[in-house]
């Protein structure tokens, strides 16, 4: 017969967390990979600190004021009816908390300027520029500057600052990459902006917080900092081992795949398991992707990412 042990459970949960600590280490701001995610980090430890200081008197206090007042024969309370004001209890009671939400609305309004993500306040080098694209299940990373694009794979330089723009080919989608900034979201025929920088070379998980249909869970990505070398060597070998990403390949990466499915559709053997690389055609994909939803008309569904019907005759 096996016994119930409380301690075996505390060293199972205690391995868990570890477990779960090195393995999702550079999965959140609070593992900061960046000064953006650092900032948030401090704000909500910040915050969390000024907020303790009104909660921790009420979980204490509640249950020690119902232990002495609770009604005995024998208690030694006082017990004061005619008693109902106590200048002191109330400027406690009322300004404690106004000053606690004084500091804290002066730490947001800090902290929100500081870490604006169309904002580019970290680094003094020219950044790097990415177009990103949300497609149905999988994120679209165009290097307009180095002539690449890339699925699956976000490769960017440590200790310089990369200016995301952001679009979607299909519904709104909303972009976070925790260790190194805040979500942004992502809309068709429109654009948003992000910036971040990445400190130390480190491997971090991107994804969309925004659910989107059955292959919600697979769009996520690997951004993955390298130093400045490692960066251009990356940047070669996208560009070697790509294939054009032409309206065909387009077509075929727009429908509704997951990153698994649109792998085994375009995928070489010459790249990773997990991405796909492209190199670019002449033209400008990714104003010509928000552009098609200005034209004062509907799209036809056969023309819209994210329907069934999309891309359905070039299939047959």
């Amino acid at each position: 017969m096996r016994y119930f042990s409380w301690s075996r459970v505390l060293v199972l949960v205690v391995l868990a967390l570890v477990s779960a600590q090195s393995v999702f280490a550079s999965d959140s701001f609070l593992d900061p990979q960046g000064p953006i995610a650092a900032v948030q980090k401090t704000h909500l430890l910040r915050a969390t600190a000024l907020i303790l200081i009104a909660v921790i008197p009420v979980l204490v206090l509640v249950p020690l004021i119902a232990y002495r007042y609770r009604r005995r024969p024998d208690t030694s309370a006082a017990y004061r009816p005619k008693w109902d004001f106590s200048g002191p209890l109330e400027f406690a009671m009322w300004g404690v908390p106004v000053l606690i939400v004084a500091i804290l609305s002066f730490y947001l309004w800090k902290a929100t300027h500081r870490i604006d993500p169309y904002a580019a306040p970290f680094g003094d080098q020219p950044a790097v520029n990415v177009q990103v694209v949300g497609l149905d299940w999988k994120w679209l990373f165009i290097y307009p500057d180095h002539g690449i694009a890339s699925v699956g794979e976000f490769g960017i330089p440590v200790n310089q600052q990369v200016a995301l723009t952001l679009t979607t080919d299909t519904v709104m989608q909303s972009f976070m990459i925790p260790a190194l900034a805040g979500q942004i979201y992502a809309m068709p025929g429109m654009t948003t902006k992000l910036h971040l920088v990445a400190d130390t070379p480190r491997t971090m998980q991107g994804e969309n917080t925004q659910y989107n249909g059955r292959g919600f869970t697979k769009q996520k990505f690997v951004t993955q900092a390298m130093q400045p070398g490692d960066f251009e060597a990356w940047v070669n070998s996208v560009r070697t081992h790509g294939i054009p990403l032409t309206d065909e390949t387009y077509q075929t990466l727009a429908m509704r795949s997951d990153r698994d499915e649109v792998q085994a559709a375009l995928g070489t053997p010459l790249m990773p398991l997990n991405a796909l690389y492209f190199t670019l055609e002449e033209g400008d994909l990714f104003h010509s992707i928000l552009h098609r939803y200005h034209g004062g008309q509907p799209l036809p569904t056969d023309q819209q990412p994210g329907t069934a019907t999309y891309g359905q005759e070039a299939a047959q």
